[in-house]
Order: C-alpha cells, then sequence, then structure tokens
C-alpha cells in the first residue's frame, strides 16, 4: 500500500505535447528532495488550452501515476501550470489619499490602494491568476517594503497582475480534478520555470526567461528582484516538427523524433558530411538526408520565434534593463545552436536554463524540459501555507511582509 504525507508537493506541468508530474519531499533541512517523476504524451490540449478533456484527464492520470510508482508515494494535490495566448500580463498602479489627523497609514489604507491596483471590474470571463507585489511609494519614496504606521498624505502601490480566461482555467482545474488531483492553485507557467532556472542575482539585474515549450512560448523578465513584464506567444516546439514533416516529407511522429535526436539551427555546427535517415510518407521508402538541410528547415522559424520575443521585449521598454541577458528553458532550448542564434538576435548573453535547487533525484529532471514542473513544486514548496485563491511570487526583499499582504488580498477578495 502507497503512504500518503502531507509533506509531499507535487509539480503538474501540463502542456500541449507532454504532461510532467514531480513529486518533491519538504526535508528537516529546508530543501525540496525529488523523489518522484512521471511523463505521459499529451493529446488533449492545443497551444496550451484544453481541446479534448478525456484525453487530458488520462494524460493527467498517467503522468501522476507514473510519478507516485516512483515516490512509492500517492498524492491528490498538485501545483498546476498555465498558459495559452488567453493570458495576459500587465503592471498596474493604484493611489489613494490618506485621512486622518495623524496621516498615519493604517491596514485599512492598504486595503484601499491594492484594491485600486487590482481592476476589479476586470470583464466577466477574465479572473485574476497571479497579483504580483512590486513596490509601496509613500509621498514619492519608493521602494518601500511595509508601509504600516508610515506617516503620508499619499499611497501609491505597484503591481503586475496575470489574468486568464476563467473558462480556460476552469477546463484545466476540471481535468485534474478528473484524474483524481486537487489543484492548490494555477500558476503561470514560465513563472513556474523561473522558480527553478534563475538566480536571485539575474532576477535582481534584469533578466527574461523564454519558455519555449511545444504549443506556446512564454516570457517572464525580471528587474530589482520583481516581475515587469509576461507575455505568452502561441508558437513552440511543435511548429519546429510541424516545419521537419513538411520540409522533410515525412509523418510527423517521425519528424518529432528527428528534431529531438538531431534538431540543430546553425549549419556551421554541423559536420557537412553528415546525413541522417528520414522515413517517407504512406510506406514510402526512407532516404538519407544532409543533417544541415535539417538546419535550413528550422533555422527561420527558430528566427522568428526569438524575434517575436525580442520585440515584445523593446515593446514593453525594458531591453535597457535586461543586465542579466537570457535564458531559454523548455523543450524548444534543446535545439542545438539556439542559444548561439538568440545571443546574435538579442545582442545579449544568453544561456540555457535547466532546473536547480533541489535535490533527491535529480538525474531524472536535469533537463529543459522538467523545469516547469520542477518549478510548481519548488514554488508550491515556497509558498506552501495558505494563502489567498490570488497566490503570490514574492521578490526576495517583499518576504519579510508577505503573511500580512497575503492577509489583506484575503481581505479584499
Amino acid at each position: 500500500m502507497l503512504a500518503r504525507l502531507d509533506r509531499y508537493i507535487v509539480g503538474l506541468d501540463v502542456g500541449t505535447t507532454k504532461v510532467c508530474a514531480v513529486i518533491g519531499k519538504a526535508t528537516d533541512d529546508g530543501e525540496l528532495e525529488i523523489v518522484g517523476v512521471g511523463h505521459a504524451p499529451s493529446r488533449g490540449q492545443k497551444r496550451g488550452v484544453v481541446v479534448e478533456i478525456g484525453s487530458t484527464v488520462a494524460s493527467i492520470k498517467s503522468a501522476i501515476e507514473e510519478a507516485e510508482l516512483s515516490a512509492g508515494v500517492s498524492v491528490d494535490r498538485a501545483w498546476i501550470s498555465a498558459t495559452g495566448d488567453h493570458i495576459r500580463g500587465f503592471n498596474s498602479r493604484g493611489s489613494v489619499t490618506i485621512e486622518g489627523r495623524a496621516r498615519e497609514i493604517t491596514e485599512q489604507d492598504i486595503r484601499r490602494v491594492i484594491d485600486a491596483a487590482s481592476h476589479p471590474d476586470l470583464p466577466k470571463d477574465r479572473e485574476i491568476v497571479h497579483l504580483l507585489p512590486q513596490q509601496f511609494v509613500v509621498d514619492g519614496q519608493d521602494r518601500i517594503l511595509d508601509p504600516l504606521g508610515m506617516s503620508g498624505t499619499r499611497l501609491e502601490v505597484e503591481l503586475h497582475l496575470v489574468v486568464a480566461s476563467v473558462s480556460a482555467v476552469q477546463n484545466l482545474v476540471n481535468c485534474a480534478n478528473s484524474g483524481g488531483i486537487e489543484v492548490q492553485a494555477v500558476v503561470l507557467e514560465s513563472l513556474a520555470s523561473s522558480e527553478a532556472t534563475l538566480t536571485d542575482d539575474e532576477r535582481e539585474l534584469g533578466v527574461a526567461l523564454v519558455d519555449i515549450g511545444g504549443g506556446t512560448t512564454d516570457l517572464v523578465c525580471f528587474h530589482g528582484g520583481t516581475v515587469c513584464h509576461t507575455a505568452v506567444f502561441p508558437v513552440g516546439g511543435q511548429n519546429f516538427t510541424n516545419d521537419v514533416g513538411v520540409g522533410l516529407r515525412t509523418p510527423l511522429a517521425e519528424a518529432e523524433q528527428i528534431k529531438t535526436r538531431y534538431g540543430a539551427v546553425l549549419a556551421e555546427l554541423v559536420p557537412a558530411d553528415q546525413s541522417i535517415e528520414v522515413a517517407g510518407i504512406g510506406g514510402r521508402g526512407s532516404q538519407l538526408v544532409p543533417r544541415r538541410r535539417l538546419c535550413d528547415i528550422l533555422k527561420p522559424r527558430a528566427v522568428e520565434i526569438l524575434d517575436i520575443v525580442r520585440e515584445e521585449i523593446l515593446r514593453s521598454g525594458i531591453g535597457d534593463v535586461l543586465h542579466a541577458g537570457i535564458v531559454l528553458t523548455g523543450g524548444g532550448a534543446l535545439l542545438e545552436g539556439l542559444a548561439e542564434t538568440a545571443e546574435q538576435r538579442f545582442g545579449l548573453p544568453v544561456r540555457v536554463g535547466v532546473p536547480s535547487g533541489v535535490t533527491g533525484v535529480t538525474d531524472l529532471v536535469a533537463g529543459p524540459v522538467y523545469s516547469t514542473a520542477v518549478g510548481l513544486a519548488l514554488y508550491g514548496y515556497r509558498n506552501r501555507e495558505p494563502r489567498s485563491r490570488f497566490e503570490l511570487q514574492d521578490p526576495a526583499w517583499y518576504r519579510r511582509v508577505r503573511g500580512r499582504f497575503a492577509e489583506w488580498i484575503r481581505d479584499l477578495f
């Protein structure tokens, strides 16, 4: 009989091409130990959105069961990722006037300013997934951690809000519930990946994390230790696979294997005389194709995705603060030469981010494919105290007051 312990934390990454489940255990020395890993093909999603309930439920069950067997425990709760081009992120600022003879900031004032910045008039088909605090400002003095008890006449707060389609999020939650999993929180995919791949120094100096998944590419940018921009684009690894299938006239299953085993975007990194065997469509015979031809197929799509991200960064006006450069993760980051191509397109240092900050069977989650699942487990571990329905991803400088902040939000909503 499998044992269930509350100290176990599950990250469930329900992606377009795969479902990954990671089970972590909170250790006595304050670390997260990875004890179980499971994965399964994802057949019920398109561009990060559920399009077939039954297939998605089956994939979730399969991944969870494999993770449970490897960990030797039974789990029924998880932190789950969300993506899709229905997700929007934006910075918001609210301000209120401090009333009273003493002009002393009270909890009521803080509730009012958060309310003013939280856009409670969102359309009914949208809901807040994340409310990410950046800073308080009192009479022009910024970077204030906790304004309670301070004196002033004007209180401001800066937040980053992430909103999503109510139906898209609910369908994802329903699939998990039907698979026997209670969803503890829905977490933006790129935010989860950042938990496992970014360092505190990168967040402070300014960094952009680009998570290239199967159906979407997710962007999250940090500066000064806080989230300053998020975006999701409906293009990802499946586009590479489709290009290979069309370009080499091979079945998509074969195209996926070719991309995974031989994918590269810079021809100069591939020996000129290297060839790969490509299966034909409809029973036609296989053929030998120069590997550099594969590069010619993959590079235009890689450039397209990178340029979409670059244009978004430039449009948002945060390009000048990304002093730590770009971090690529997700399955798409495995393409050989992608980091070098990204450096050329962005003009910034680029590295491939892999999961870190955990112990245990780390060899099973060592690649960028597992960044989101491991990040979800870390996110759950670091935010496992009960909070509001809008889970907070607190910057390092804010963690001292996050408990009180969560209480304010709970009261607000």
